[in-house]
């Protein structure tokens, strides 16, 4: 995608994201990777009100060329295109429904939510929980960046993460994409935080990764 394109995207994105409430106020970020660099939201912007010439333009190395001051969480996203060198976008937000289901949860760290609709695996997968820090620190980030590894790793590569107390990191190949898997997350929190269903038996789970190549 050149840079022209990914500028109008991430307005696009974000005034999407605004209207349907995964983001408020002045939260969430979004980066997509150029061929020699970074296109990313600048900090404290509203994603409902971005404008394309003002978007923070990096390098290769991460150093800031023009547009206003880049989000401080550039530094998570460098670390996710650093581990999956798939992605060509990243999605943050502070969505409600996912928010909320970090504050409630009690369960293992390596299973943020359970398999509970067949799309869910299908379309997202794994998402480990990642432990509570400062946002934009570096030990989110190394920890997310880990995670990525572990995952490709083991056979099960992971397309986001949950930071606790403050929201999904969503990355894949293309913005639609990226956006999709966001939407089928905040969905799938939704369904858990009201109904707490029993997950898919393990055979169904057999059954998607053998029909459709789920990596669960």
């Amino acid at each position: 995608m050149n840079e022209f394109d990914a500028r109008t995207e991430i307005c696009r994105i974000g005034a999407s994201l605004f209207s349907r409430g995964y983001v408020h106020g002045t939260t969430g970020n979004i980066s997509i990777r150029l061929d020699n660099g970074y296109l990313v939201t600048p900090t404290d912007a509203s994603l409902g009100r971005l404008e394309p010439e003002a978007l923070s333009l990096l390098d290769a190395a991460g150093n800031h060329v023009s547009g206003e001051r880049p989000s401080k969480t550039i530094v998570l996203h460098r670390r996710i295109y650093d581990a999956d060198p798939a992605a060509k976008c990243v999605i943050h937000t502070h969505s409600r429904e996912l928010v909320a289901a970090s504050l409630a949860h009690t369960g293992p760290a390596s299973e943020f939510l359970p398999p509970i609709t067949p799309y869910f695996v299908m379309k997202v997968g794994r998402v480990p929980l990642i432990p509570y820090f400062t946002p934009g620190s570096a030990e989110a980030a190394d920890l997310v960046h880990d995670a990525i590894i572990a995952a490709k790793e083991s056979g099960a590569p992971i397309r986001s993460v949950m930071l606790d107390r403050l929201g999904p990191n969503v990355w894949h190949a293309s913005p639609a994409s990226a956006m999709a898997t966001l939407e089928e997350l905040e969905e799938t929190a939704f369904l858990w935080n009201r109904t707490r269903p029993s997950g898919l038996a393990e055979s169904s789970i057999n059954e998607l990764r053998e029909r459709f190549g789920a990596h669960w």
